[in-house]
């Protein structure tokens, strides 16, 4: 039986080069389990994938990164690709959204060259991830511990290191979103992100 995280909002941060199954797979796996998934990007109008190095579906932005804000969702999927995560984590407005997910303390699904975007967001420091093998030196230089593993769940951050490793990661995801808890006041994420915020510029 599939989780069920009816009720729970899931922002996808997207751009140019994302790889297409990274994001129609776990999009249609957070669908069928009854969330809502939203395409958030930098640029407006359509996004385009790609397949590997081929260019592939393109895909409808639905909302400006600019105008998101963490507290409309429940959790963040970061697809990979090698050109979507290196456009994200030169865009301010980008990094700082996914900031405030971790400030939060809500769940966020990185996958293959996803991790590019967290590293930029300073928030890798001290935990236990898995990427595509060839940000491994990238993670240790930002103080992460890499493993190479399908999916590894530390916290509320879940990564996974390739397409092939898409079902544990969807099914991780899943899991997580759906123990998100449901008693935490806006307030309280407000002062979180303040928190993290103040730390990043100190």
């Amino acid at each position: 039986m599939t989780t069920s995280i009816k009720g729970k909002r899931v922002a996808f941060l997207a751009t140019d080069g994302v790889e297409e199954i990274e994001y129609t797979q776990p999009r249609e796996a957070v669908e069928m389990a009854g969330g809502t998934a939203e395409l958030v990007s930098i640029k407006d109008g359509v996004i385009q994938a790609v397949n590997h190095m081929d260019k592939a579906g393109t895909y409808p932005v639905e909302r400006l990164v600019k105008h998101a804000v963490v507290d409309e969702y429940d959790a963040l999927v970061l697809p990979g690709g090698v050109a979507n995560p290196d456009f994200l984590r030169t865009d301010p407005d980008a990094v700082r959204f996914v900031r405030d997910f971790f400030a939060a303390d809500k769940p966020v699904a990185a996958i293959c060259h996803g991790p590019w975007t967290l590293i930029e967001a300073g928030v890798v420091d001290g935990r236990t991830l898995t990427s595509w093998p060839s940000l491994r030196t990238d993670l240790a230089n930002a103080g992460a511990t890499w493993v190479d593993e399908p999916v590894y769940v530390d916290g509320a951050l879940i990564t996974s290191r390739k397409p092939d490793d898409l079902p544990a990661f969807c099914a991780a995801m899943l899991e997580k979103i759906a123990a998100t808890r449901k008693n935490e006041t806006a307030g309280d994420r407000e002062n979180a992100t303040a928190h993290l915020r103040e730390k990043a510029n100190a």
